[in-house]
């Protein structure tokens, strides 16, 4: 196998030939998926060889993880459509696909010792997919010992998978250092998904929801701290606003009490925000059915109140149609004074 070929590799023993038989000088990254390859995975792949160089090795994964789908989801409808993914990861600049069947990753059947997500993992998607994140980390902790990564590379659109994978790496002593790839998204905004390919023009419109509504809290959100970031610059004093009324500048004045009275963006008028383009869509024809709009920490995705200061998440999940779909930007609150 020379340095430059791109290979399928199906089984665990072509996997450890592979991994001992191939000289590398550089890191290996490693990039999971179910497959059905868009052009987020593709950023994915990209981004890895960009990380690791010419001399690196960049293994993308096809799995589709039958421990993470519950009772009544998409098992087999899932797209699986290996052709056309091997033909996106060599053009992103993958080395090798390992795409092993359910036999090969899981010889026994179903695993009796399997990794717990833990509280985190009960939460947002763990409510609503009970089971879920436990067999997704089963299966990323398998995979991280067979592909012997260096590094490994995650969308953000999963925001909590992501958050989970960081910690039981960290939690479990994982040497493997996880990066976070931002969202990828199309031209009117929507999140690329496997799954959007289900979706009907109509359902499809009424799916762009979800991102509207984060961009409305993003956009409610930027206009509060600029507020705030005036009422540090500006010293918008009570004082300052009654001698601008005394000299007939009464818009200046009215703008000078409200700087005076900037306080951080708040997180429910982020909420209100998001959930007015929601409720909007939930009237739609078909329309959008909210299973949760929250904004969270991400060290935990536990809510956060109006005092927060710091990184957070504002995510979405709602059904359009017979189609789950997920969003999320990343926010901050309260930058330093």
């Amino acid at each position: 196998m020379s340095r430059r070929s791109f290979e399928l590799v199906p089984t665990v023993d072509d996997l450890t030939y592979v991994r001992e038989h191939f000289a590398v000088p550089g890191r290996t990254a490693v990039v999971m998926t179910m497959g059905a390859l868009h052009d987020g995975h593709a950023a994915l792949v990209r981004t890895a060889r960009e990380h690791v160089g010419r001399d690196g090795f960049v293994v993308v994964t096809v799995f589709v993880n039958p421990l993470q789908f519950g009772k009544g989801e998409d098992l087999d409808r899932y797209p699986r459509t290996l052709e056309a993914d091997l033909k996106v990861a060599e053009q992103a600049g993958a080395d090798v696909v390992f795409a092993p069947a359910v036999e090969e990753v899981y010889p026994g059947g179903e695993p009796q010792v399997r990794i717990s997500a833990g509280p985190m993992g009960e939460r947002l998607e763990g409510a609503s997919r009970p089971g879920h994140f436990d067999g997704m980390l089963t299966v990323v902790a398998k995979l991280l010992h067979l592909t012997r990564p260096d590094v490994a590379f995650f969308g953000q659109k999963d925001a909590q998978q992501l958050a989970l994978i960081r910690r039981m790496v960290r939690d479990l002593n994982f040497g493997v250092e996880i990066v976070g790839v931002p969202t990828v998204r199309e031209d009117d905004g929507l999140a690329l998904s496997s799954r959007n390919r289900y979706l009907s023009p109509q359902e499809r419109r009424t799916a762009l929801a979800l991102s509207r509504a984060l961009f409305a809290g993003r956009d409610r959100h930027a206009a509060q701290e600029a507020l705030r970031a005036r009422a540090r610059e500006v010293p918008s004093t009570r004082a300052r606003a009654e001698a601008l009324s005394a000299i007939g500048e009464s818009r200046a004045a009215a703008d000078a009490h409200a700087v005076a009275k900037a306080v951080p963006g708040g997180p429910s008028a982020v909420r209100a925000a998001a959930r007015l383009v929601l409720d909007e869509a939930a009237r739609l024809d078909p329309p959008l059915v909210l299973d949760y709009l929250a904004l969270v920490d991400p060290s935990d995705f536990t809510e956060i109140g109006d005092d927060f200061t710091g990184e957070a998440v504002l995510a979405v999940a709602a059904k359009v149609g017979g189609t789950r779909l997920i969003d999320n930007i990343p926010l901050t609150f309260g930058a330093a004074s």
